[in-house]
């Protein structure tokens, strides 16, 4: 089981540094999914970008790992309504459907118990 969780956690940590790496290569992209009411949408993509590579990066570090998780869970949730946005503006996104679009909702509480999972420390593995 140790070695599933750790090509997990790097599986996540990988994903995230590369949507992180997306903010700056694609950002019209994530701006599109800016709620109006939010102010500061170029700085909030870029911040947001580096966040996830940190996160992602400092997740492959074992001392990290727990803090890197706990850290993924608050940008899940902090971003979280930018993908109930796209859902109420489907009409916004015409290169998608609105199924899509709602599917992208439970992806996230799946992407936050993934980051949950190395917020706990296995039983074998050592205290830092």
């Amino acid at each position: 089981m140790r070695i599933v969780k750790a090509l997990m956690k790097y599986l996540l940590a990988v994903f995230f540094v590369f949507a992180g790496a997306n903010h700056f290569r694609d950002s019209e992209f994530y701006l599109t999914m800016m709620p109006s009411y939010l102010p500061w949408h170029v700085p909030l993509v870029y911040l947001s970008g580096v966040f996830e590579m940190l996160f992602g990066l400092m997740l492959m570090i074992p001392n990290l790992t727990h803090i890197a998780a706990w850290g993924l869970i608050l940008l899940l949730i902090a971003i979280f309504p930018a993908n109930i946005y796209m859902a109420q503006h489907a009409e916004l996104y015409p290169w998608t459907t609105q199924r899509a679009l709602l599917i992208r909702l439970p992806l996230q509480l799946i992407l936050l118990v993934w980051a949950y999972w190395f917020t706990r420390r296995d039983k074998t593995e050592p205290s830092s």
